[in-house]
């Protein structure tokens, strides 16, 4: 499938995969014990910022989507914009199944209203260790993958990401392709 199917309208972008994301629930207690990982209290849906129309017609709804996840779960939920431009719906919750299950909400609901193709990932922050840990999902692969950025120049601890992912590739899909393990400095959680 490349570019010109798509423009033509022969080929759809690939529908995000958010079921998967509840795996990350399951894998809590190895994160905990095997990685000394535990849940920040926040995490993420980042999209493609909708054109202006598009915008219009749907940023009602987006606030009152947001409004019943944060009663329906307890969180808060706030948006925000990232340095290239991206929308954030952050959750901040201290229990990680509901920060799962509202992130899955709001992305379930941004693809029910026609939104799914904009969904870029998901983002989950721990604490643990020198620098903060990010479990990031990707909507469209429906696999995982950590993302440990040191502060400094935005790099990353590249070592750390390995040991991770070895100790979590039998609880989590995680990513094969070490080359789409995209990094999300400057993550507003």
């Amino acid at each position: 499938m490349g570019l010109r199917d798509i423009l033509s309208g022969r080929a759809k972008l690939k529908e995000p995969a958010g079921d998967r994301l509840f795996a990350l629930t399951t894998a809590a207690v190895t994160l905990d014990v095997e990685c000394g990982l535990k849940p920040a209290g926040a995490g993420a849906v980042i999209f493609k910022p909708l054109s202006a129309g598009e915008f219009a017609q749907v940023d009602q709804d987006v606030e009152q989507l947001l409004e019943g996840v944060a009663s329906g779960f307890g969180s808060q939920v706030e948006r925000k914009k990232d340095s290239y431009g991206f929308e954030w719906v952050v959750i901040r919750d201290p229990d990680l199944e509901d920060q799962v299950a509202s992130v899955h909400t709001v992305a379930s609901e941004l693809t029910a209203r026609g939104f799914g193709a904009q969904l870029l990932a998901a983002a989950f922050r721990f604490e643990g260790g020198d620098h903060p840990v990010y479990w990031i999902y990707g909507f469209k692969t429906g696999t995982f993958w950590p993302f440990v950025p040191t502060g400094e120049k935005q790099e990353r601890d590249n070592a750390r990401e390995l040991e991770l992912k070895a100790k979590l590739e039998k609880e989590l899909p995680v990513e094969q392709d070490l080359s789409k393990w995209l990094a999300l400095f400057d993550a507003p959680i």
